[in-house]
């Protein structure tokens, strides 16, 4: 009875065994993983088991290497952290979830306690899955586990601060929705190795990153949507996201367009000021000069880009660009007002264009001529003609007891030259009158293109934001977006290109496997690995060829003072390890990928490169039965360039990237090209999503050889990366309101000195000059190098402004205080009025046709002492003749009369040495204005040459 219950208890252990092996031989079969068996139902002891699973992290979790890893990933946008629309970058935060399954690992839930655990993830084979717009490194925090369920179910989950190219239109600002691409890709493994899929429906991400979105600043995200392709097996596999965020105008619309529009109102209601009484120009001056310091506080809201130019900037130039035009229009007015009775008749067609067709359209028809009231008589000029010669004594025909009759007549002489003089200063005749009417018609024209510009620019205005604020009503009738055409990286190519052409060599080392599976090649490859600090080769006398090819991405930027240039590169290397070979039947498979840490990689590097490479991490390179190797990686580089900013904005910058080996010389490495110059341009240009201020042109090769100080030679490959500064930003934004400013100062030489403060407008206009080089500082480039033409050009500006102020002071000094100077010397009568007068077609005047109505002061001292002397005659007589009241106050009339006569005299009239003077001020003046024209005509040549230059080449 005892060996009955002794077998027994031997045969339930074996059966239960026997069952154990049963059935994990079923649940091998049909999931090829390797079961794992837990001593004890803890933590601990499922620790122990997958410690075999540790040692296989270098290879892709498959039994088969023909089995595709399939990687089922979505993410949660958690924040909208910013746009750089001059680098056309989006900046975001990421929640990603990454499922895939690893064939190594399976075990008994309930044998060992748990059905999933927490690890880190540096114990296990990640995919490298990569976002390919991701231009910059992931400075998230680090989680460092993953979650490991009993099925072999891997769970990674990571938070990603994503800086992302993204094409950027900005057109519609601040109304703008932007659509920005996630491309999720394997940066290394084909789609034959890794397939990805989308793990939760685009609308349940959606939905689910609106409702934990922390941050609500500028932008609002409007929805999520996906896309998949199907790729073919020598193919990257790719998920595309397509996020649309649209930006809150809000801000924009109270700070920036509604202190514009009052701004522009405000100019547009200056026209109701009468040019006759108010001087318009200098209000109209200070409301630019008030209008740039508005956008000098804004400038900072204001979008910076290269690729387009916003319609708010548009905007806010045709409102700098109209203010600027009615400042020019009431010059003109101005001066027709004060200076048209010096004018030369109006031409027939202005007449008839001008006055007859525009002032009926405005309804400002042509006065009528018999219904003006002439301001001089024929009578009345003869009679000041008479008796402006008629300086003689009183008239002795008139009875000396007739003394009313007598100081009557007195009046009246003083009260006709009074006149005289009047009229002569303000008077007008008819073709006065009519440019006076031909300004009137201009100024009722811009007043109503004004009105016109306003309303179309509040209806365009209103349009757009109440589009815009249904946009997300539109999306959801939407057709799916169709997908952008997927692009291939250049290490495909190379990667086809290179296994036809390339065969095993024979003096390799043939590896031999003990299965058909990734562990028995793993297991190869240990001694390959122990080998990874020196350069794999089987004589060392034999130089190791690395293959180049490289695609240029993204252009990020130009730091021009610190002479450096930003770009995105992806970058493949390819080159043969003669410590490796195997037969594919006798190892399952042709190639594997495994971590680039464990192979010995070269050492090249980039000659001009300045700084960490701070793009995403890709840790794998594929490795191929003959012994290829090929490396693929990004790398944001951050170079130094040489450049040339004399032609800013429209410069080409021509930097070098040079690829060679930091320490091996060419007996050790040589450098080879895998596809020429020309398809890295194409290809360059096809997979760039960069669209900001720089344009890639041109991609040239140089191969060429170095020596070091001590004799050795290294090879490098040079190519030569031409870009071109996209302009149309400068030129709107720099160029144009300089051309504005200088044009105004040009035309205030219009502004007539005796009657208009034009000191004063040039001073406010230098101040508007150096506020709107303020505001557009940013805007110019930083270089101790060279100086660029537009800093010239501008400085320029500014010094003939501070040249026309100066001269400006000295011709009002001339017409006002040259009554007090010296007579002009010779020397400056000779160059100034005979030779710089004839210079600039303003010939000194004949003495004779000079007026003769004033006398001179020597005339008018002996007319005060005769005046005096009268006054004592009349004082005397008084007493005696005891005249009545009515001649005694006629008498006081005519001596203050004859006082304010004298007075008016003195100071319209001029002496011969006051018109030199004057005569010298005008010339001057004229000739700066004509420097003014020869400046602006040479530089407006100049920009459009070099634009047109930059705009032909390449």
């Amino acid at each position: 009875m005892a060996s009955k219950d002794s077998s027994h208890k031997w045969v339930l252990p074996l059966f239960r065994l026997t069952l154990i092996v049963f059935v994990m031989i079923v649940m091998t079969a049909p999931c090829n993983a390797i079961k794992m068996n837990c001593s004890q139902p803890n933590q601990p002891a499922l620790l122990e088991a997958l410690t075999p699973v540790f040692n296989l992290s270098a290879i892709r979790p498959v039994m088969n290497m023909s089995t595709c890893t399939n990687i089922s990933t979505f993410f949660t946008l958690y924040g909208i952290l910013g746009v750089n629309e001059k680098a056309q970058l989006l900046i975001t935060y990421l929640w990603l979830k990454y499922w895939w399954t690893n064939d190594f690992i399976s075990w008994d839930p309930s044998q060992c306690g748990t059905k999933m655990i927490s690890l880190p993830r540096e114990k296990f084979w990640v995919p490298d899955i990569v976002i390919n717009e991701f231009m910059d490194e992931n400075t998230a925090p680090v989680v460092p586990y993953v979650y490991v369920y009993s099925d072999g179910t891997m769970e990674d989950s990571q938070p990603v601060k994503v800086v992302s190219s993204c094409n950027l239109n900005i057109y519609t600002f601040p109304f703008d929705i932007q659509n920005c691409t996630f491309t999720f890709n394997a940066y290394l493994h084909l789609a034959k190795d890794i397939r990805i899929f989308l793990g939760r429906p685009a609308v349940n991400i959606t939905e689910y990153s609106k409702s934990v979105m922390t941050t609500v600043g500028e932008w609002e995200l409007l929805d999520i949507t996906a896309h998949k392709s199907d790729a073919n097996p020598d193919e990257f596999d790719t998920l595309e996201f397509h996020i649309r965020v649209r930006r809150r105008a809000t801000m924009y619309v109270v700070n920036l367009l509604i202190p514009s529009c009052f701004l522009i109102t405000v100019d547009l209601f200056s026209f109701l000021l009468p040019p006759q009484s108010v001087d318009r120009s200098a209000f109209k001056m200070t409301l630019i000069l008030g209008y740039t310091v508005f956008l000098l506080i804004m400038n900072d809201l204001l979008p910076v880009t290269g690729n387009t130019i916003p319609l708010l900037n548009v905007f806010f130039s045709l409102c700098l660009a109209l203010m600027v035009a009615s400042l020019l229009e009431t010059i003109a007015i101005t001066k027709l007002l004060c200076g048209s009775s010096n004018f030369s008749p109006v031409p027939h067609w202005i007449q008839v264009f001008v006055v007859q067709f525009l002032g009926c359209l405005i309804c400002l028809p042509q006065k009528d001529k018999a219904a003006g009231i002439p301001f001089i008589d024929t009578g009345t000029t003869a009679v000041v003609t008479k008796n402006k010669t008629d300086k003689g004594p009183p008239d002795n025909r008139v009875p000396v007891n007739d003394r009313a009759l007598q100081e009557l007549r007195s009046l009246s002489k003083d009260l006709q030259a009074i006149r005289l003089q009047v009229e002569q200063q303000m008077g007008g005749n008819q073709s006065s009158e009519e440019w006076i009417q031909v300004g009137f018609i201009i100024d009722r024209l811009l007043f109503g293109l004004y009105i016109i510009f306003i309303s179309v620019s509040f209806i365009t205005i209103i349009i757009i934001w109440v589009y815009s604020s249904m946009v997300q009503f539109i999306l959801k009738v939407q057709d799916k977006i169709e997908c952008r055409q997927l692009k291939i990286k250049p290490s495909v190519l190379l990667f086809i290109i290179t296994s036809v052409l390339m065969h095993a060599p024979c003096n390799s080392i043939m590896l031999n496997c003990r299965q058909p599976n990734p562990k028995s090649l793993l297991e190869a490859l240990e001694p390959v690995f122990n080998m990874n600090s020196i350069r794999p080769v089987m004589n060392i006398s034999t130089p190791t060829e690395v293959k180049i090819d490289f695609t240029l991405f993204g252009i990020l930027g130009v730091d021009e003072k610190s002479q450096i240039l930003t770009t995105y590169i992806w970058l493949s290397l390819m080159w043969r390890n003669e410590f490796i070979t195997w037969q594919r039947e006798q190892c399952g498979s042709e190639w594997i990928s495994i971590p680039r840490k464990l192979l010995w990689v070269p050492d090249i590097v980039i000659s001009e490169f300045m700084e960490k490479n701070t793009a995403p991490f890709a840790p794998y390179c594929y490795l191929f039965t003959d012994g290829l190797i090929l490396d693929t990686l990004p790398a944001k580089v951050v170079s130094s360039c040489k450049l040339d900013i004399y032609k800013f904005p429209f410069d080409i910058q021509n930097c070098s990237l040079t690829f060679t080996s930091y320490l091996h010389h060419v007996d050790d490495i040589t450098l080879i090209n895998s596809s020429s110059a020309e398809n890295v341009l194409t290809n360059s240009k096809y997979s760039m999503t960069t669209m900001g201020e720089w344009e890639l042109v041109g991609i040239t090769l140089k191969k060429d050889q170095l020596q070091d100080t001590d004799g050795k030679i290294f090879q490098v490959l040079c190519y030569f990366v031409v870009v071109k500064r996209r302009y149309i930003t400068y030129v709107v934004n720099l160029l144009i309101p300089s051309c504005f400013l200088i044009t105004v100062d040009l035309f205030s030489f219009l502004l007539p000195p005796k009657t208009v403060d034009r000191s004063a407008f040039k001073m406010t206009l230098i101040l508007g000059y150096t506020v709107f080089l303020l505001l557009m500082n940013d805007l110019l480039p930083v270089t101790g190098n060279s100086m660029p033409l537009i800093n010239v050009f501008l400085s320029l500006c500014l010094a003939l402004m501070v040249a026309s102020l100066l001269e400006t002071v000295i011709v009002t000094n001339l017409l006002c205080g040259s009554a007090d100077y010296a007579p002009v010397p010779r020397w400056i009568r000779v160059f100034v009025l005979h030779i710089l007068g004839q210079l600039v077609w303003l010939p000194p005047k004949p003495k004779d046709l000079q007026n003769t109505i004033i006398q001179t002061p020597v005339v008018q001292g002996q007319k005060f002492s005769s005046l005096a002397a009268d006054d004592s005659e009349v004082t005397e007589e008084k007493g005696p003749l005891d005249e009545d009241k009515t001649l005694e106050e006629l008498q006081n009339i005519g001596r203050n009369l004859k006082l304010f006569r004298i007075h008016v005299e003195q100071q319209l009239g001029e002496n011969q040495s006051t018109r030199e003077w004057v005569q010298v001020g005008l010339v001057i003046d004229r000739l700066l204005f004509g420097l003014y024209v020869v400046f602006i005509s040479v530089s407006f040549i100049t920009i459009i040459i070099v634009w047109a230059q930059s705009y032909n080449t390449f």
